[in-house]
């Protein structure tokens, strides 16, 4: 509804002030979403406590170095992004556009249906490993995260599972949000994008977003203002 209602606003101004240029209203508001900038969240992940076993690869054939990090309350992690267009098809998203589409997602919808890539924003995360479990931290299918990209933020949910050793893909929708090429062929970005996962969260129903950008408010400001003085 956000995007609407500002989409209907540029219109507005457009017939108010034809001079206006309309690349001014190509990313609306995107790193608004959130009142935690992300320089706050990314002064909480600065040092790795590791909870993964071993390290990650960001694509096959990458050199294995991306430690899955944890604190009391999230789990992160910086890679770079891979866009997922799984899912329910789309006109961006479907077997004409990615070579690798799969009408399918780790977690479904509330109806059954599976998550559509090209509309929610969601991550993907390595499917249960002995390298690591991320059901292991009270996350599943649902848990809210905060993907940062330079000085925005993205609210998202955990939606997909991908392969075992590889980490740091999203969404089209994710990767649209955050000004990243969000082609699934040949998209994204190589490195700078911080993936925060906070622990024992969960959006239902699972594709809606609006409850997603709410609650990743509330677990963003937690994190980012720290335990309260008296915890252990």
């Amino acid at each position: 509804m956000r995007v609407q209602s500002l989409t209907l606003a540029a219109a507005s101004a457009a017939l108010l002030a034809p001079t206006t240029p309309p690349a001014a209203h190509t990313h609306p508001a995107v790193w608004r979403e959130s009142t935690v900038s992300a320089a706050e969240l990314l002064a909480e992940v600065r040092d790795c406590d590791p909870v993964s076993r071993g390290h990650y690869r960001s694509d096959n054939g990458a050199r294995a170095d991306i430690p899955v990090c944890g604190t009391r309350d999230a789990v992160f992690w910086k890679a770079d992004m891979d866009i997922d267009c799984d899912g329910r098809p789309g006109p961006r998203c479907n077997r004409r556009t990615d070579p690798y589409f799969a009408a399918s997602t780790a977690y479904a919808q509330s109806d059954g249906r599976p998550l559509s890539a090209e509309r929610l924003p969601f991550i993907v995360v390595p499917a249960p490993s002995g390298l690591w479990d991320y059901r292991d931290h009270g996350i599943g299918g649902g848990s809210v995260v905060a993907v940062v990209y330079r000085d925005r933020v993205q609210y998202a949910v955990v939606g997909d599972t991908g392969p075992q050793g590889i980490i740091g893909e999203a969404s089209y929708a994710t990767a649209k949000a955050l000004g990243i090429r969000a082609d699934p062929h040949g998209g994204g970005v190589p490195s700078g994008v911080t993936y925060i996962v906070f622990k024992n969260t969960k959006v239902s129903p699972i594709e809606d977003h609006a409850a997603a950008v709410t609650e990743g408010e509330r677990a963003a400001r937690r994190f980012a203002d720290g335990p309260p003085a008296d915890a252990e």
